[in-house]
Order: structure tokens, then sequence, then C-alpha cells
């Protein structure tokens, strides 16, 4: 009986789980350059069992069978794919426009993502579409990514995201415009250009993730990369399929109308198990006030 006990209360947990990612994902449809999460379940490993002396010899006949012994939130992923743009005319707004591929060494072919960015060859193995973000660092020197390209200039000439990190360049030094370069440009490769209409020699630091799904969201619209892979990690290259637009700013990808059906989807799952928890309960209580008095 406490078997499913334990596994309505692990179902409960699970869809609380769920709801809250669904919740903050709601919570951030304006946010700029958000990015949805997703609540990854997975079930237990199944058990067999079998009734007392079941596997003694000549009793196999008595094995029960598998059971399930519950489920439980995995782990939470973020959908890296392209959010939609929206124009605000200002010069230090940016959105990075992209669709990097990769190419299957096996075949010598472009690798088929599906909407998501995924793709599962015939081994089974999952492989992300690389993603493109804007390199800040943070107030400790730390390098992060992110989508959010609202960007702003300081009295001192810095360019700083709406939180205050420092924008890098591709040498990973701060963005800094002074003199002709404070009346600024920027071409669709990221390359700043002063009020004569020359480049600068400083680019927008654009790196390509090619696991984004190894970034660990941070708050602040900003990730980090816990791979020490030198590999991991690169500079935007003229054949990359992604171009920067100026004056845009890329809106977060959550889906409203699928998160309100997913919350109560997540909110209908928790209810049964409550109810299946209830009844446990009640049968208990049973058993131990009204059969222990026989």
């Amino acid at each position: 009986m406490l078997r499913g006990l334990y596994n309505a209360a692990a179902g409960m947990l699970t869809q609380q789980r769920r709801h809250d990612t669904i919740t903050q994902n709601i919570v951030n449809l304006n946010t700029v350059g958000y990015k949805q999460t997703d609540s990854i379940q997975r079930s237990f490993p199944e058990v067999f069992i079998s009734m007392i002396g079941g596997n003694e010899p000549g009793n196999h006949e008595r094995s029960l069978g598998k059971l399930s012994t519950g489920v439980f939130a995995e782990e939470s992923l973020s959908l890296h794919k392209q959010g939609p743009l929206r124009e605000t005319t200002r010069v230090t707004d940016f959105a990075i426009v992209s669709e990097l591929g990769l190419v299957d060494p096996a075949t010598g072919q472009d690798i088929p993502f599906d909407a998501s960015g995924k793709y599962i060859d015939d081994s089974g193995e999952i492989i992300y579409r690389p993603g493109a973000f804007f390199t800040v660092q943070d107030e400790n020197g730390e390098v992060r990514y992110t989508r959010n390209g609202q960007f702003r200039v300081d009295a001192a000439g810095n360019l700083l995201t709406s939180y205050g990190y420092q924008v890098l360049d591709t040498n990973n030094d701060p963005i800094v415009l002074t003199g002709q370069a404070a009346n600024f440009t920027v071409n669709e490769q990221g390359q700043i250009v002063d009020e004569a209409g020359n480049l600068t020699g400083v680019t927008l630091g654009i790196s390509v993730v090619e696991r984004p799904h190894d970034l660990v969201r941070e708050g602040n619209g900003v990730f980090r990369l816990e791979s020490t892979d030198a590999d991991s990690t690169r500079f935007l290259a003229l054949g990359d399929n992604a171009f920067v637009r100026q004056g845009f700013i890329e809106a977060s990808n959550v889906d409203p109308s699928q998160s309100m059906v997913e919350l109560n989807a997540a909110l209908r799952a928790y209810e049964t198990n409550q109810k299946i928890v209830q009844f446990y309960d009640k049968s208990l209580e049973k058993a131990v006030n009204e059969i222990g008095r026989v």
C-alpha cells in the first residue's frame, strides 16, 4: 500500500516543479532575450516484485511482474530557439538573428534540426543546434553570455548591459565608445562604425556556444558555461548563418498559449496525485483506528 502512496507523493512533487517552471516562463513573457525553460520528467527504474516465497524453486508462478517506483523532475532545460524581433530604433539596442548549422561527420550532410533546435541520430544521441550570444563580463570579471541586447552607454563611454555588465569585443576586452565612435552604428557582422562611416576595428563579441544546453542560467538574463573545453565556444565567423540587427531587441521565445495549456495539465496531474494520497490516508486511518480495535 505504501508504495502507491510514495509514487503519488513523488508525482505531486514533480508536478509542483513543472508548475513552478511554467510559471517562471509566463512571468518572463516580456523579458528581453528570455529563453523558455522546460522541466524534464523521468520515471524511477522499474523493479520486479513477487509474493513471499515467489522466488523459491517451484513458485515462479507467484511472481507479480514489474512495478513502477514513481517519477521525478530530472532537470530543467532552456529552449534556445530564436525569439521574435521587436523594433525599438534605439542605437544601443541589438538583436542576434541566428540559425547556425552543423555537419554530420558520418554523412557529410547538414544536420536537420527540428523547430526546438534538437536532433536525435540513429544511435539515440541528442545533438543541439549551436547558439550565438553576446559576450559580457560581470562585476567579478567572469565571462557570461546573454541574448538580451538592450545595452546602454555610460558617461565614460562604456557599453553596458541593462544590468551593468560590461559588453566585450572579439578580443574579450570591454568596449569603450569615445570620440567619433560615440555616435556609432553597427553592421550585420557586429563591426562598430564611427560617425564618419569608418570601421573602428572593434567588433561586438558574438560567441557561438557549440553546446548551448551546457549553459547554466544565472539570473539577470545571463548564462555561464561550466565546461572548460576550449572547443566549446568560439567567436562568430563570416560563414556563419547569423547577423546583428541594430535598433531591434529579441523578445522572449515563450509561447503563452502553450504555456497555459501545460500549466493546466500540471495542475490537473497534481490534483489527481493529491486525491490518491488522500485515498491512501483514509485507508491507513481505517487500518489503524478500526481494524486495530478488532
